[in-house]
C-alpha cells in the first residue's frame, strides 16, 4: 500500500484498533501532502475532537522527519489537511480513561485533542512525538542563537 498507510496498520496491529473508520483513506490524504523527500517514522489513526462520544472525526496522524501532519478524507468530496511544525509545538499531555486515552497536543496558535485512541499505544505515540519534537526544538534554538550573534 502506502507508506503512511503501512504504519497506521502497524500501530493498530501493535497496540490496538481504537475507535476508527476509514484509515485508508485518510492516510491517501496525508500521503498526497508529503514532499518528495520526507520520510514517515510513526503513524496512527485517532478521533480529532475533545469527547470520547463523538466517533465521525477519523484523522490519520503521521510523524515525518519534517513535522506532525493530520490529514482526513471527507465522506462525499473534499478533505482536511493539518500540519504542526516544530517551531509552533509547546506541549502535550497524555489522559488515560477507562476504555480510550486522550493525547492533547498545545500548539502556538490552538490545542489539537486526539481522542478514542487505545490505551496501549499511548506510551508510544508520547514517546514518539516528544523526542523528535524536543530534538527539532534544539535545532531551531541553534539557528536562533547563530542569527541574534
Amino acid at each position: 500500500m502506502g507508506r503512511v498507510y503501512d504504519k497506521v496498520y502497524q500501530f493498530r496491529w501493535t497496540y490496538g484498533k481504537g475507535l476508527t473508520f476509514r484509515y485508508k483513506k485518510h492516510a491517501k490524504v496525508v500521503e498526497e501532502y508529503l514532499d518528495y523527500d520526507e520520510e514517515v517514522s510513526f503513524a496512527f489513526a485517532a478521533q480529532k475532537n475533545g469527547s470520547s462520544k463523538e466517533f465521525i472525526n477519523t484523522f490519520v496522524v503521521a510523524l515525518t522527519n519534517k513535522r506532525l501532519v493530520l490529514g482526513r478524507k471527507r465522506l462525499l468530496w473534499g478533505s482536511f489537511f493539518y500540519t504542526i511544525t516544530p517551531d509552533m509545538y509547546n506541549d502535550m499531555r497524555i489522559y488515560k480513561g477507562i476504555f480510550w486515552g486522550k493525547v492533547t497536543i498545545d500548539t502556538i496558535k490552538e490545542e489539537v485533542v486526539l481522542s478514542n485512541l487505545p490505551k496501549r499505544g499511548l506510551d508510544a505515540i508520547e514517546t514518539a512525538i516528544s523526542e523528535y519534537m524536543m530534538e527539532e526544538k534544539k535545532k531551531y534554538k541553534k539557528r536562533d542563537d547563530e542569527v541574534s550573534k
